[in-house]
């Protein structure tokens, strides 16, 4: 019976939250690694593979990311991605950092 009343309050305990001590050190602030805005004279234009680069180059995104008419995607923020919005001919529309 001890033997169970033992097994009893070491399971217990395994539960019970450990008090945290101190403070909690805060999440570092998020950055953002993409300067959309530097890309507004390549609105209009024909998206490619040469302007990617161009893209990617100048705006300082880690990612890029071609968004077309009714494209599914994910919504998980990330500051060093590029967004780039194409109608349907394949034109630039517009440029999001996320």
């Amino acid at each position: 019976m001890r033997a169970v009343l033992i097994a009893v309050l070491l399971a217990s305990a395994a539960c019970t939250p450990v008090e945290m001590r101190g403070e909690t050190p805060a999440a570092p602030p998020v950055t953002a690694a993409c300067n959309a805005e530097s890309l507004g004279d390549l609105v209009g234009k024909r998206a490619s593979d040469a302007r990617a680069d161009v893209m990617q180059t100048r705006s300082g995104a880690r990612t890029l990311r071609w968004i077309a008419p009714n494209t599914a995607m994910t919504m998980d923020f990330r500051p060093d991605r590029l967004n780039v919005y194409v109608d349907a001919k394949g034109r630039i529309e517009r440029f999001t950092c996320a």
